[in-house]
């Protein structure tokens, strides 16, 4: 095992992976900006390091200060967490070329998924279903129009090179595409420094599940159930749960079976996630693979009693996989909320300000995530999330009932900050999502509704 790691991240992802380090003996050191210089990871770390000022460009995204910092403290391995560089196949390399170990996968593995167009070929090839649509970018507008016209409205153009949320536009008639796709390929090129595009079907009232997997560099794999992530705004997650609900069991396995196979056939390695888009009838479609630990890891370990940064760190020093498929057992449901510092009522806006109170709930089998506390500034330089509230019970009612609970104990305040969890507590209620039928659509249909009263609390 690896005697220091450096955390290449901030946040609450950050404090994640350094108290994994801690539980097994790892040394730690991060990384962070001017903005971070009195976050939490910085005084808990054994070392810090900071290498630029708060835009992350400068900073958290410099790949070369990263590795200058591993170097100078003596780092053997360097732990990505979610976001920034952490499916960045050219840094991968660069820390291989520096003597570091990526905590993910191969840095080839990675660009071949990390590129959409890539990865839907490789999963073609490997038999997973796809979405309607094209496997390859499509270079001009008339293309993407003939795709358009042959799969039927409404397509989605997706940045080849996107993630998290981003790079997407849902066209619904010829009239529109033009556009659509003029300015998604001007906004990938912006976000990702790749402009390409590809056209598939818009799945309409589809639910987005995902696969959790471990795999090691020996050729083994194991899947930890699904993940049920259709609570979205923006193609954004903020509701997720364990395993996904309303599913015939045939088909969680099908799907569950499916990423397995497609993540051992191009050589995964770590933790990973693999999405899917089920429609109605239960029918399932490939729709990317994430190299990296996931937001909403923690539902996951609370229903397998696995650490997956634990699992991280011991496959990447390149010991066995620990686990085989007859050892995983899942046991009841974990629900986990994003709690955002944005505005709902002003289409998600982030609402950056300092928190003049911050009391996160406790009771049984509630879990919190965050790098929070009274006096902590949320500034405008990075993501909105402030904290995960997760729970665990032995069904899905009482799991429900248990977040709602926690969400009503929560307490943040600080003049502009609202936050997400009143949105959130509008979820909960509603008829649908209780009884686990909803879909990619349940954010829109809310939005759309008048605001209970009760909801407004939490702000």
């Amino acid at each position: 095992m690896f005697e220091k790691v450096l955390i290449a991240n901030r946040g609450e992802i950050a404090l994640r992976v350094l108290r994994a380090c801690r539980e097994l003996g790892i040394r730690t050191a991060v990384v962070y900006s001017t903005a971070d210089a009195d976050s939490a990871a910085v005084r808990l770390a054994d070392e810090a390091v900071r290498i630029g000022p708060s835009a992350s460009r400068r900073s958290y995204l410099n790949a070369a200060a990263v590795v200058e910092a591993a170097r100078k403290v003596g780092a053997q391995a360097v732990h990505p967490g979610y976001g920034f560089l952490s499916e960045d196949a050219d840094f991968a390399e660069i820390c291989a070329d520096n003597g570091l170990t990526f905590v993910g996968p191969p840095p080839h593995v990675m660009a071949a998924l990390a590129d959409k167009s890539s990865a839907r070929a490789l999963m073609r090839r490997a038999g997973l279903p796809l979405p309607p649509g094209a496997v390859q970018a499509v270079p001009t507008a008339a293309e993407a129009a003939a795709v358009a016209a042959e799969v039927g409205y409404p397509v989605i153009v997706k940045a080849a090179a996107g993630g998290g949320g981003r790079g997407m536009t849902v066209v619904r008639s010829p009239a529109e595409l033009p556009r659509a796709y003029a300015r998604t390929r001007a906004a990938a090129q912006v976000a990702f420094g790749d402009d390409r595009v590809y056209v598939e079907r818009y799945l309409t009232d589809a639910r987005h599940v995902e696969v959790q997997l471990l795999c090691d560099s020996h050729g083994n794999g194991v899947h930890l159930g699904t993940r049920d992530c259709s609570v979205q705004r923006r193609h954004q997650k903020l509701v997720e749960e364990a395993p996904a609900p309303a599913l015939a069991p045939a088909t969680l396995d099908a799907i569950e079976q499916a990423a397995l196979h497609g993540a051992l056939d191009v050589g995964f390695t770590g933790a990973g996630t693999v999405e899917f888009l089920v429609d109605a009838e239960e029918r399932f479609h490939f729709l990317e693979i994430n190299c990296r630990i996931q937001v909403e890891h923690p539902v996951t370990e609370m229903v397998t009693g696995i650490d997956l940064v634990h699992e991280q760190l011991h496959v990447a020093a390149g010991v066995p996989l620990r686990w085989r498929q007859q050892d995983i057992r899942l046991t009841g449901v974990a629900v986990e909320c994003r709690v955002n510092v944005e505005d709902p009522d002003r289409g998600f806006a982030p609402t950056p300000g300092r928190l003049d109170h911050f009391v996160p709930p406790g009771g049984p089998f509630t879990r919190v995530d965050t790098h929070g506390h009274a006096g902590y500034l949320v500034g405008p330089h990075y993501d909105s999330l402030l904290a995960k509230v997760a729970v665990w019970a032995p069904d899905r009612e009482l799991a429900l009932n248990r977040l709602e609970r926690a969400l009503g104990e929560f307490e943040i305040s600080g003049a502009g900050v609202r936050t997400t969890i009143p949105f959130v507590r509008r979820v909960l209620d509603d008829a649908d999502f209780r009884k686990g039928r909803y879909s990619t659509g349940l954010v829109d249909r809310l939005l759309a509704a008048p605001t209970p009263v009760h909801s407004r609390r939490n702000r």
